[in-house]
């Protein structure tokens, strides 16, 4: 494990300045626009999600909120995938 490290003294070849690829820190913080909503969710869920936060060290809201955020995202692309063959479909159509 700890072998020893023979450096040497040879020309490093063709080094390239690599441009900066990192997004600034304002981009990486996520802040999406909260609203605040009332609603009543069954005992059964509730025990449920607090009982997988606890299992994974978060906050049982914080973990219902990103499953409706993925719910919303994949059902707003299926919505625009379909709008976009059907369109096609109408296009197609109209030039026979």
């Amino acid at each position: 494990m700890s072998a020893i490290v023979k450096y040497t003294n040879e020309p490093l070849g063709d080094l390239k300045v690599v441009p900066d690829f990192l997004p600034r820190p304002e981009d990486l913080v996520f802040q999406d626009e909260g609203v605040k909503v009332t609603i009543a969710l069954s005992k059964r869920s509730v025990e449920f999600f607090k009982g997988e936060a606890q299992k994974h060290r978060t906050q049982y809201q914080r973990m219902i909120r990103r499953l409706l955020d993925a719910y919303a995202e994949h059902h707003t692309r299926r919505r625009t995938l379909r709008t976009t063959r059907t369109q096609s479909k109408v296009v197609r159509r109209g030039a026979a």
